[in-house]
C-alpha cells in the first residue's frame, strides 16, 4: 500500500479521484453546518444570522466561524455583510433611494449603512450605482476548490484556489477594472457552476459562458486562439504562434498564456512543449495531466 501527503501527489502518480467517494470535491464541501448557515443567508438576504440564530438551528458559531477563516479567510460575519451589501447595490441599481434601503436591510441608522457600504465598495451608495463589482464564490471541483470571480458583464476570474499568483490576480483585477471584490453571486456565477459540472461529467465540451478578460489587445488575441483549440486536443506554443501569425512571438505567447485568468473555459492546459513534453501550467502540472486525459478519453467516447 503507498499513501500520499496530498491529492495533488497522487495524481502526479497517475491516480484519478475515486468516482464514487470523489474526495477531492468532497473534502472541499463544508459540512453540513456551515451548509445550513449558508442556506440560511440566502433565504433571509436582509437579516444577521446570529451565533443565537445558528445555535437555535442546530449549528455550532464555531464550526461556522473556524470554516470560513480557512476556506475564505474572512468571518463568517464578514460574508454576511458583504451579502448584504450586495443585495443593496442590485437595488440601488434598481432605482430604490438609499433610505429605503438601508433600513430594508436592517440597519438602524443611514449612517451606519453608508459607513459599511463606502467601506466595502469605495463609494457612498449614490454614488455607487454605475460602479461594477467583482463577485467571487467558490466551486467545488474533481481537481479541488476553485474561486470564480464575476463582473455585470461576465466571468473574469476561474483559478484552483492554492495557485501561487491568485492574489496577484485579484490585485490585477481590481486596477484594472476599477472596481472592488466581495463575496457574493450573479448568473454568470451561477451559469458557469452549472456548465463546469457538466464539463466534469463529461457532458459539455465547449463553454457558452460570457467572459470579462482585461488585458492588452495581444493577451486578448492569445486567449482568444487558446479558445479554438479543439477539445481532446494540443497545440505546441509554436503552433499557436503561427496560429496568430506571430511564428517568432513564442516567448510573448507563453507569457499571455500564463497570464490567461480563467482557467478550464480558456484552456491554456492544452499546450504544450514542441517535444511533446507539458510545460508550465498554473493550476500545477498534476491537473493539466489529468485535464488532458479526461478531455482525450471524453473525445474518443
Amino acid at each position: 500500500m503507498v499513501f500520499y501527503p496530498s491529492f495533488k501527489a497522487a495524481l502526479a502518480s497517475g491516480f484519478r479521484p475515486c468516482k464514487v467517494c470523489k474526495p477531492t470535491e468532497n473534502a472541499a464541501q463544508p459540512p453540513e453546518g456551515v451548509k445550513k448557515a449558508i442556506q440560511l443567508v440566502k433565504d433571509y438576504p436582509k437579516e444577521k444570522v446570529s451565533d443565537e440564530r445558528l445555535r437555535k438551528e442546530g449549528i455550532s458559531p464555531d464550526l461556522v466561524r473556524r470554516w470560513f477563516k480557512k476556506n475564505y479567510g474572512l468571518t463568517f460575519h464578514s460574508f454576511q455583510r458583504m451579502s448584504r451589501i450586495n443585495q443593496a447595490y442590485q437595488e440601488l441599481k434598481d432605482g430604490k433611494s438609499a433610505t429605503a434601503v438601508a433600513f430594508d436591510s436592517g440597519y438602524e441608522s443611514l449612517s451606519g449603512f453608508g459607513y459599511t457600504y463606502k467601506k466595502l465598495l469605495g463609494k457612498a451608495p449614490l454614488k455607487s450605482t454605475n460602479q461594477d463589482m467583482i463577485l467571487t464564490s467558490r466551486i467545488t471541483t474533481p481537481l479541488g476548490p476553485m474561486l470564480v470571480g464575476a463582473t455585470s458583464r461576465g466571468v473574469c476570474l476561474l483559478e484552483f484556489t492554492d495557485r501561487k499568483m491568485l492574489e496577484t490576480e485579484l490585485r490585477d483585477l481590481q486596477r484594472l477594472l476599477n472596481t472592488r471584490i466581495i463575496v457574493g453571486e450573479n448568473q454568470h456565477i451561477t451559469q458557469v457552476r452549472s456548465e463546469l459540472t457538466e464539463y466534469f461529467q463529461g457532458e459539455r465540451q465547449q463553454f457558452d459562458i460570457t467572459l470579462d478578460t482585461p488585458g492588452t489587445d495581444f493577451q486578448r488575441m492569445v486567449w482568444h486562439s487558446l479558445q479554438q483549440i479543439p477539445f481532446g486536443s494540443t497545440r505546441s506554443y509554436q503552433q499557436q504562434a503561427e496560429k496568430v501569425g506571430r511564428p517568432r512571438a513564442i516567448r510573448a505567447i507563453a507569457s499571455a498564456n500564463g497570464h490567461n485568468r480563467i482557467s478550464i473555459v480558456i484552456p491554456c492546459h492544452r499546450v504544450i512543449g514542441k517535444d511533446g513534453n507539458l510545460t508550465g501550467y498554473g493550476g500545477g502540472l498534476e491537473r493539466k495531466r489529468w485535464l488532458l486525459a479526461f478531455e482525450k478519453e471524453v473525445a474518443t467516447k
